[in-house]
């Protein structure tokens, strides 16, 4: 019996050759699914968006308190929508504190 084979999406190294939100830097399938949740369907609907806002609107559609590091991912997704290099999540994390404490 054969194994399946999970092919990664390759990352988009600009906002501009981003077409899914996997191909966001640090978004894959499961953070995805939470965009989609949310109402973000397309990487270009980031553009503008205010991570915490989004932050509060998955907690509030899921019923429970998510984990601070995804606030911290949704930060990282929307500067570069907005032209920011690509930058790991925990990159946000001391911004995330200094800026909206415990989350």
């Amino acid at each position: 019996m054969a194994s399946a084979v999970v092919i990664k999406s390759p990352k988009a190294a600009s906002a501009a050759e981003c077409k899914t939100l996997e191909q966001l830097p640090n978004i894959g399938p499961s953070l995805a699914a939470d965009l989609r949740l949310i109402g973000i369907h397309s990487p270009k609907e980031l553009r503008g968006k205010d991570a915490f806002v989004l932050y509060q609107k998955l907690c509030a559609a899921t019923g429970q308190r998510q984990d601070p590091c995804v606030l911290d991912t949704f930060m990282a997704a929307t500067d570069f929508m907005g032209g920011a290099p690509a930058a790991p999540w925990w990159r946000y994390t001391a911004q995330r504190k200094a800026l909206f404490g415990s989350v």
